[in-house]
């Protein structure tokens, strides 16, 4: 089908671009490298056939969120690592143990680093209070301790960084994320396996906040200990050097980020298990990757290469993630400027080896037809079903309940609504999707914001409905935070009146829900998962969910998945990790085709039971359709419904 005279339309806010999974997902990012959370446009059928413009926000592949000042901190924090790194190098930098200081959360640090904590959030006990599925995936008894650094001009960072690391520990059983500084003696042998995020380099007037118990804890425990970032040189120091040699084979203390000419190269690429995964920082923001000094002598352990960092600029390779023992090492943060291809795959993937070592090769994928309003074109949808059907494969439909172009901007000026009950002949071909392999999902209540330009038209598909954006001078689309009227109770009234329209149009209750350009608050987030088995999407965690603070509507990380997980929310999120089917570039989002969707797929061959999840605007003709569906089977991935990928 070609559109003629469409309106021009707007991808997801996240798309195929590079983001900062940790930092706030920054308009001025959304176009280049930052965290975000949905891809692509999503739109539904105007009137006359033409695609409504939209936005995908969420998140991307792995997503930052703010405003851009939080661009700034990225920035700023990589400029701090290396300049401490420098002075590590040269002896220079004094670390002091935190003795005797106030504890974050209302603790004190006792001598010897052990705390009397306050209460902690953990992600356990918040998912106690949400209704949702444990995803299947999740191993009987699985549990995995998530510590971070949350001190220092940039500590919040730690906390979206945990909630990241959380979110993918969720896909195996239950979590618990805190501070490293209330880590108490013993507490690795309670757990499956630990992770340490280690995002703020002590050193300075900064002091130490990690407890002696945690180094000395990780060194004698035989559980797995997984290392990420900085610190681990303070490891190696307080166990002593020699015997972290002789435990581990290398030498933290010895490991820096930068060469010996300080500067921290152009790594571009990561290879694991056989796939070339991106790596792409902006100038002026890249902390490097830890060299580790890998040390030989008879009788010490061998060192294990994971994965293995290349410079674009002179072809010399360094690990990026090694093991030795019960310790995996990971050189950098890897959440930060994030897309579908990108090394953070790598990590997703080696969390099996602590918390599911014996799970079996599986790759499986999913498609979702976007965007369906009461306004779209039953031929089209039809067309769409016959050919799924065809292929024996099981999809989604993202159905919107009532259409409204309160200003009538694609109406001559005349407002429109128009609910399901209103539109037989859609409702027909959605109950012919439905008896031909569809599975039925809610996409918001009217996918639009009031009367506003929120940031298009203010008409349905086109904005976002659970929060604020604009344009901004950069032509990015900037998150502004939730209407003011944000609550639980205002955001399930409109799930209630969401409900009441696919009953009033002879439709069952969905099983799952999508939210409008993946956007919402903490609040929101927790009244979908109490209406549904699952949300499938990419998201949006904001600063102060695990500290259980003030939730900070101005911090956030965008995030998505390559399997199910239980989220800090408690609810269960699908995957959707590859983006979506986009020709034509906007809001400085590059075009999105059959291509870019496979080779997606392909990097996501690198996680033993990963899910390809991607999304398709039925509008579009059915070839690109078809190409991607085609090109992924031929990766050897078994298209499955979305109820399937909780198991």
């Amino acid at each position: 089908m070609k559109l003629k005279n469409s309106r021009r339309r707007r991808p997801h806010i996240f798309r195929g671009s590079r983001i900062p999974l940790v930092l706030a997902i920054v308009a001025a990012l959304l176009g280049g490298v930052a965290l975000s959370a949905g891809y692509g446009a999503e739109g539904p059928v105007a009137p006359g056939g033409h695609p409504a413009a939209k936005t995908h926000t969420g998140a991307g592949p792995a997503a930052l969120s703010a405003s851009a000042p939080r661009a700034k901190d990225l920035k700023a924090l990589a400029s701090s690592t290396l300049r401490n790194d420098r002075l590590r190098k040269s002896h220079q930098l004094v670390i002091r143990p935190a003795t005797g200081r106030p504890a974050p959360g209302g603790g004190t640090v006792k001598p010897g680093g052990t705390v009397k904590p306050a209460v902690a959030r953990t992600a356990t006990a918040l998912a106690a209070k949400a209704v949702a599925v444990q995803p299947a995936a999740a191993t009987a008894g699985t549990s995995a301790l998530v510590l971070y650094d949350n001190t220092g001009p940039y500590g919040y960072l730690g906390e979206l960084y945990a909630m990241a690391t959380a979110n993918l520990a969720g896909h195996f059983g239950s979590v618990t994320a805190k501070p490293v500084s209330q880590y108490t003696a013993g507490m690795t042998e309670q757990y499956t396996a630990t992770v340490y995020v280690g995002s703020t380099y002590y050193g300075g007037s900064l002091p130490d906040a990690i407890p002696a118990a945690f180094y000395q804890d990780a060194l004698a425990t035989q559980h797995p200990v997984t290392w990420v970032g900085d610190n681990i040189w303070g490891m190696a120091n307080a166990v002593g050097v020699t015997k972290f040699e002789q435990r581990y084979g290398w030498d933290p203390t010895n490991s820096y980020f930068a060469d010996s000419s300080g500067s921290v190269g152009n790594i571009t690429q990561v290879a694991y298990k056989g796939q070339q995964l991106t790596r792409t920082i902006p100038a002026g923001a890249d902390g490097g990757v830890l060299h580790p000094a890998i040390v030989t002598g008879t009788g010490l352990p061998q060192v294990t290469t994971l994965a293995q960092a290349t410079d674009a600029g002179t072809g010399a390779t360094s690990p990026w993630a090694i093991r030795s023992g019960n310790l995996t090492y990971v050189g950098e943060i890897p959440f930060e400027y994030v897309s579908e291809q990108d090394r953070v795959i790598c990590f997703e993937d080696l969390l099996f080896d602590g918390l599911a070592p014996a799970t079996a090769q599986r790759h499986r994928a999913f498609v979702r037809l976007e965007d369906i309003s009461p306004k779209s074109d039953p031929t089209q949808l039809r067309t769409m079903a016959d050919y799924l059907y065809s292929q024996k494969i099981p999809y989604g439909i993202l159905v919107i309940p009532v259409y409204t172009d309160p200003n009538g901007v694609y109406n001559n000026g005349t407002p429109e609504t128009v609910t399901l009950a209103q539109a037989p002949n859609v409702v027909a071909a959605i109950k012919y999707m439905l008896a031909h392999g569809a599975t039925l999902i809610n996409h918001g209540f009217t996918h639009q914001y009031s009367k506003v330009n929120n940031p298009y038209s203010g008409v349905t598909g086109d904005d976002f409905e659970f929060f604020r954006a604009h344009i901004d001078s950069a032509n990015n689309v900037a998150l502004d935070g939730p209407p003011a009227e944000d609550s639980t109770l205002w955001a399930q009234s409109r799930i209630t009146s969401a409900l009441a329209g696919f009953t009033a149009a002879g439709l069952p209750k969905p099983a799952f829900w999508t939210t409008p350009h993946y956007a919402a608050s903490a609040a929101d987030y927790r009244v979908f998962g109490q209406n549904f088995a699952a949300r499938l999407e990419r998201s949006l965690y904001f600063a102060g969910t695990l500290s259980g603070g003030t939730v900070d509507n101005s911090r956030y990380i965008g995030q998505f998945f390559p399997y199910a997980v239980k989220d800090v929310y408690g609810t269960t999120v699908l995957p959707e990790d590859l983006g979506n089917y986009e020709p034509q570039p906007y809001n400085n989002h590059p075009a999105r085709l059959p291509a870019d969707l496979i080779a997606a797929a392909k990097a996501n061959l690198a996680v033993r039971d990963g899910v390809a999840s991607f999304f398709y605007h039925p509008y579009y003709d059915l070839a690109p359709l078809q190409q991607t569906i085609d090109g992924i089977r031929a990766l050897g991935y078994t298209f499955v419904a979305p109820a399937d990928l909780t198991q």
